[in-house]
């Protein structure tokens, strides 16, 4: 499933109309019609429904909803917000079909209008304005979407909630903030924005009828989806053994923090390493030990309690690296990453403290020809491209790029969407996980469930979608069956992974 910026979307739907000749009256009835086959599932033909319909292409499919709702006997009125003459084209040829099977079209004049129209039906469709607004919404619309807002109880929004912007990079709006937003074709990139995506409530996409010949490489974003973890992820051989699994090292760790190496170590295990080796400080491994005891140890010579590099490590010996969770931010473990930068030749994961480190080594990162993955919280990522956080927050999408792209990375900028870039700019979502996540040790169990995906018989964005789908859904599954968002605790994650497997690729 793509995720596409206004304009993408706008080339969609030109394509469709000028190379394939499709007329656009036929795809705003085609997508009015399916998202009022969705309205359908949610409410009663007894109920009462109230659409509000602007003057552009999202007022036009308010009209298509409007008569297909009327001809099955849904008691159904349509307000428009905007004077006639605002009214043109496709939006306009609708709403005369709209007429002609006997609906009744009402002209607003005002705010209060709109909220006491809104507080007396059973549910609105919000079809004001779509995905070619260019700022704030002006009045008398503004007042209309807080005044809906206030009253009414449920509300759908067609493609977009009105006024949201569709794509990044806006702070500044007034929106309705629908209860439920049917999407038209493809989700649009603020329903991965932590700023916007409340705004859409939940969301289900419909398709109208594009051709696959226009929607093809329109977008290099996309969801990974339970369906792709299903037809992605490796089916383990009847006669594989512990070395085709592969061979991990997971390095870091500290007197005072052995815990985020061992969940590290565990999840890789968890996951389906076939050998684990945990390399931290001597003083850490009896506590290390104690909680994963299938994996293998390598003593790190210390000072403090913290690593030191005055022996190095020979990085030969495995298939990919994991290294950073708890290292601390001393010169040494500077100095260790640096190491691992320049003489592991296989895939290398940094995390937590070794991100801290990286921001020092940059320029090592343009140097090194085997694959970096970086898994910076907000945060991390804000600190190594040099930015707010809320600047991140604002375009995560084209600061993950940028820095992808200039440092020749795979890039999991983690957070409520967890955004997966690679080196050229391909991106794709992870929309699970909850906010049971957000403590500590969550991050380093996900090093652990990529370091083992990272061995398996797929490319890296596979494993690296597939990691952060199993980490997420973990959690989810966690929350739905025996947990609350409150008491989850990253070991948690650990043992039921089991279940993720269980349920999405064993019985699938």
């Amino acid at each position: 499933m793509y995720i596409v910026t206004a304009e993408e979307m706008y080339d969609m739907d030109n394509g469709a109309m000028n190379k394939v000749g499709l007329d656009g009256k036929l795809l705003m009835e085609n997508a009015g019609r399916a998202i009022a086959a969705v309205i359908k599932e949610r409410v009663k033909n007894t109920d009462v429904i109230r659409i509000f319909a602007g003057g552009g292409n999202n007022g036009g499919d308010g009209f298509v909803i409007g008569r297909t709702l009327l001809d099955d006997g849904y008691d159904v009125t349509v307000y428009q917000v905007v004077p006639d003459e605002k009214l043109t084209g496709d939006a306009l040829y609708h709403k005369q079909r709209f007429e002609r099977c006997g609906g009744i079209v009402s002209i607003l004049q005002t705010s209060f209008e709109a909220g006491q129209l809104a507080g007396e039906a059973d549910a609105v469709v919000d079809a004001i304005a779509g995905i070619g607004l260019n700022g704030r919404l002006r009045e008398p619309l503004a007042s209309m979407t807080a005044d809906i807002n206030e009253k009414a109880s449920y509300v759908f929004s067609v493609d977009i909630p009105s006024g949201l912007p569709a794509n990044e990079g806006w702070d500044d709006f007034d929106a309705i903030q629908a209860n439920e937003t049917i999407i038209a074709g493809y989700p649009k990139m603020s329903a991965f924005l932590e700023r916007t995506a409340p705004y859409y409530g939940t969301w289900t996409v419909v398709s109208f009828g594009l051709p696959s010949v226009v929607t093809s490489n329109c977008s290099r974003r996309s969801v990974w989806t339970e369906e792709q973890f299903r037809h992605t992820m490796p089916k383990r051989k009847q006669y594989s053994h512990k070395g085709t699994h592969g061979k991990g090292l997971a390095a870091g760790g500290s007197a005072e923090m052995p815990g985020s190496i061992a969940m590290t170590a565990s999840a890789a295990l968890r996951s389906g390493a076939g050998l684990i080796t945990a390399a931290t400080v001597r003083s850490a491994i009896p506590t290390v030990a104690s909680q994963c005891v299938e994996a293998t140890y390598l003593a790190l010579e210390e000072t403090d309690g913290l690593l030191t590099c005055d022996r190095p490590i020979s990085f030969d010996h495995y298939d990919a690296v994991a290294m950073g969770m708890g290292m601390g931010r001393h010169v040494e473990g500077r100095r260790f990453i640096q190491e691992a930068l320049e003489k592991a030749t296989t895939p290398l994961i940094i995390d937590a403290d070794g991100l801290y480190h990286v921001k020092a080594l940059l320029e090592s990162l343009k140097r090194r020809w085997a694959p970096v993955i970086l898994t910076p919280h907000l945060g991390e990522m804000a600190m190594l491209a040099g930015i707010t956080v809320s600047e991140l927050r604002q375009r995560p999408f084209a600061y993950a790029k940028t820095f992808a792209e200039n440092y020749g990375v795979h890039l999991v900028l983690k957070g409520p969407f967890t955004i997966i870039t690679s080196p050229d700019g391909c991106q794709t979502v992870t929309t699970v996980g909850n906010a049971g996540l957000a403590k500590g040790g969550s991050g380093d169990v996900l090093s652990g469930v990529i370091l083992a995906m990272m061995m398996q018989d797929q490319s890296i964005m596979e494993a690296l979608g597939n990691a952060c789908f199993a980490h997420g859904k973990a959690a989810d599954m966690l929350v739905s069956e025996s947990h609350s968002m409150y008491d989850l605790i990253a070991s948690d994650l650990l043992h039921e992974m089991v279940n993720v497997y269980r349920t999405c690729i064993e019985q699938s």
